[in-house]
């Protein structure tokens, strides 16, 4: 990485693409795994989602849980 200042409004907006990339990526994969495993009205997924970006520190976890209906 250079040491140039950091341009506030691009980082936002690429910030913003990856994120809404991640998310609905990531629906689409889990609406994928619950038709495939007729999972539909079986309680609910355990789901962890693990960040991390090469060449830095970032590793950062989040776990929840989808009611499948």
């Amino acid at each position: 990485m250079d040491n140039q200042p950091m341009n506030d409004e691009k980082f936002n907006m690429s910030m913003r693409k990856f994120l809404k990339q991640v998310g609905v990526t990531s629906q689409q994969a889990i609406e994928e795994v619950v038709r495939a495993e007729n999972l539909g009205g079986k309680g609910k997924m355990k789901v962890k989602a693990v960040l991390t970006a090469e060449g830095t520190a970032l590793d950062h976890v989040v776990e929840g849980e989808i009611d499948l209906g």
